[in-house]
Order: C-alpha cells, then sequence, then structure tokens
C-alpha cells in the first residue's frame, strides 16, 4: 500500500495521543513517519524486542499540516528518505492501529485495506490484542489470553483471519488451551462449516459499518461504574453466573486503558433504560452492547441511543462507525434500515465439551 502512511507508536502511547487529540512532534519539531516499505528499519533500531508496538495508518490527505520527505540517519541508505510531518498529527487522521510485533525483529508488515470492510475487521482484533497479557501466534492469526478477566470470551479466544482449516483451528484451540475463535472474512465460511459438522457450536456473524455524524440528543456518556447495576441485571436475566459478573465490566475498564472507550447512558426519570459501549480508536468507532431494558423497548431509546452514538463517534473526529451483529437475528436488519452496510462476515466458534 502506498497510499498511506504509518507512525510508530506503543499501546501506552497510542492511549496518550488519543487522550490529546493528536501525535505531537517528540524530541524533534516534527512527527516521525514512515512508508509500508520503510517502517521495519526505525522499529528494528529503535523498538527490537518489544511486544506492545503498532503501526498507525495514516490517511496523508487527514494529517493536516506540511510533510517533507528527508534523509534519516547517516547510516540509512543514501536514496531513502522519510516523510516527517511538520507539527500536530490529528489522531483521527489513524485509519486503523495494527498490532506490530518485533520479538524475534520486525519484518515489512502486511496492513488491511483501510475501506469501511478493512477498518471494520482490524478494530476489535487491534483492540483485543492490545488489552491482552499473553499473545500466541497460530495459523493465521492469533490467540489472546487476558489474565485479569478469565470468564471473558472475547478476550481469550483465537482470532483468525487468515488461511486456515478446521484441523488447523482445534489443533491450535487444543495447543493454547482456548475454547473459542473468531474466523474473520468469506475464506472461513468452509472451515466454520467443517468445525459445525465436528461438534463446534458455531454463531454467524455479520459486520457492519456506517458513518458518524448528525446532532446530539440525550444520551450522556458516563462512567463505566455507573452502569456496572445496569449491566449486572441483564447479565443476570440472561443467566450470567454471579462469580463471573464483575468481570463483564472489569474487562471495559482494561479496554479504557487500551482506547477511547465511552459508556452510553439513555435516562427517563432518572432511571437508565438503555445502554451501550462506544469504543474511539482514531477515525474509526466501534458500537457495542446496546441494550435497552424489557419494560421500556418500543419506546425509540435505540434510536436515540443509535443516533446520538453517531454524533459523538463524529464529534470525536471519526467518520466511521462499525458494529457486529448475528448474522440471524433481527438487530441485523434494524441497523440496515439506519444506514449500516453489512462488510465482513465472521463466526465465532466454540469448541465441544
Amino acid at each position: 500500500m502506498t497510499d498511506v502512511l504509518l507512525h510508530l507508536a506503543t499501546t501506552a502511547e497510542w492511549r496518550s495521543h488519543l487522550a490529546a487529540g493528536a501525535i505531537a512532534p517528540s524530541v524533534a519539531e516534527f512527527v516521525h513517519l514512515s512508508t509500508p516499505g520503510q517502517v521495519a528499519l526505525p522499529a528494528n533500531r529503535l523498538f527490537a524486542g518489544r511486544t506492545d508496538l503498532n503501526l498507525l495508518v495514516l490517511d496523508p490527505s487527514r494529517i493536516g499540516v506540511e510533510v517533507r520527505y528527508e534523509p534519516g540517519l547517516p547510516t540509512d541508505p543514501a536514496s531513502m528518505r522519510f516523510p516527517h510531518a511538520y507539527g500536530a498529527v490529528p489522531a483521527c487522521a489513524v485509519l486503523a492501529v495494527v498490532p506490530y510485533r518485533g520479538a524475534d525483529g520486525f519484518a515489512a508488515p502486511v496492513l488491511p485495506p483501510v475501506d469501511a470492510a478493512g477498518r471494520q475487521a482490524v478494530l476489535e482484533p487491534s483492540f483485543l490484542r492490545r488489552t491482552a497479557t499473553h499473545e500466541t501466534p497460530v495459523t493465521g492469526g492469533v490467540a489472546v489470553r487476558t489474565d485479569p478477566v478469565p470468564a471473558s470470551h472475547r478476550h481469550n479466544r483465537l482470532l483468525v483471519d487468515g488461511p486456515a482449516d478446521a484441523a488447523t483451528v482445534a489443533a491450535d484451540a487444543g495447543r493454547t488451551g482456548l475454547t473459542r475463535a473468531t474466523l474473520t472474512g468469506d475464506r472461513h465460511a468452509s472451515t466454520a462449516a467443517a468445525l459445525a459438522r465436528a461438534g463446534w457450536q458455531v454463531h454467524p456473524l455479520v459486520g457492519m459499518a456506517g458513518p458518524a455524524g448528525g446532532t446530539r440528543g440525550r444520551t450522556e456518556v458516563v462512567d463505566v461504574e455507573t452502569l456496572r447495576p445496569v449491566w449486572d441485571a441483564q447479565w443476570r436475566r440472561d443467566g450470567v453466573d454471579e462469580a463471573v459478573l464483575a468481570q463483564l465490566t472489569d474487562r471495559l475498564l482494561l479496554e479504557g486503558r487500551v482506547l477511547d472507550l465511552r459508556a452510553l447512558a439513555v435516562r427517563v426519570d432518572g432511571e437508565v433504560v438503555a445502554s451501550a459501549v462506544l469504543r474511539i480508536d482514531g477515525a474509526t468507532a466501534e458500537l457495542d452492547a446496546v441494550e435497552v431494558g424489557p419494560a421500556h423497548r418500543g419506546r425509540g431509546h435505540g434510536d436515540t441511543l443509535l443516533a446520538d452514538a453517531r454524533a459523538i463517534a463524529a464529534g470525536a473526529g471519526c467518520d466511521l462507525v462499525t458494529l457486529t451483529a448475528d448474522a440471524d437475528d433481527h438487530p441485523r436488519s434494524w441497523y440496515r434500515r439506519r444506514g449500516f452496510a453489512e462488510v465482513n462476515r465472521l463466526w465465532e466458534v466454540t469448541r465441544p465439551d
């Protein structure tokens, strides 16, 4: 890809950039950037062995300051010119955050497309990898394990987006001791079908994307802890074991350390009647956990929450809001009627006991 530029940042640095709203020049008077073909050189020089590094994938048209192509260090190839951004680069110029691991040295990266499908596909695996305490390579992807929240299936699973057949997925699950995997992309339809025949539980999903924008209404951005009692009540209705309830909110606190996570609430007479989670990661946001209380459904609260989430995302500089919906449930068509397009296919698969 020659139509993007890259900036290297640790997970902690990126979270700091998000809080500030921009990537500011550090020691030099410019922000160091690279092309995809160059980035391995400064990564190996500055971050050798690091396992918390990320590639911030930038849209050059959104950088907003002058970019000059200039020599790097005297030891760099004489013909190589690095892009330097002379001024702060807005965080909303970042289309995707791609984990970049260099335990054995950094190689030229494989970058996702930066269309709606690519941005939707990369966001969740990216923040799960940044949140995880352990990451293990597997065929076609990685396995993540997040020690503080072992009961969270989302944070302890295989994330597979490259080629992998059913036997390989099963073997990697056994090797890592994990029982679940997410398979992303059309290529995995046959893998999911084969796992279903082998007794795995297979749950088809669709990745969806729509534009940010609009005017914000009465949805509040609240502290995660404010919604803990609301979510606990919801999960109790769903039959979640009392012993794991705390972890289901605690995992959001962990995510808030690696991206801009906002808990959303709609109140009526002081009571929270609808809630959601909005994750903001540069120019892309993900809407998740949209829930309207059983006694308050059919009154437009879901529409209020969705419209306001899109407005809040736009206010943070996002141009795209993504989400994941069950392929076989009515929210899929509900979101479609509200301007969300289906851009990806996914399967959540669970190993038989």
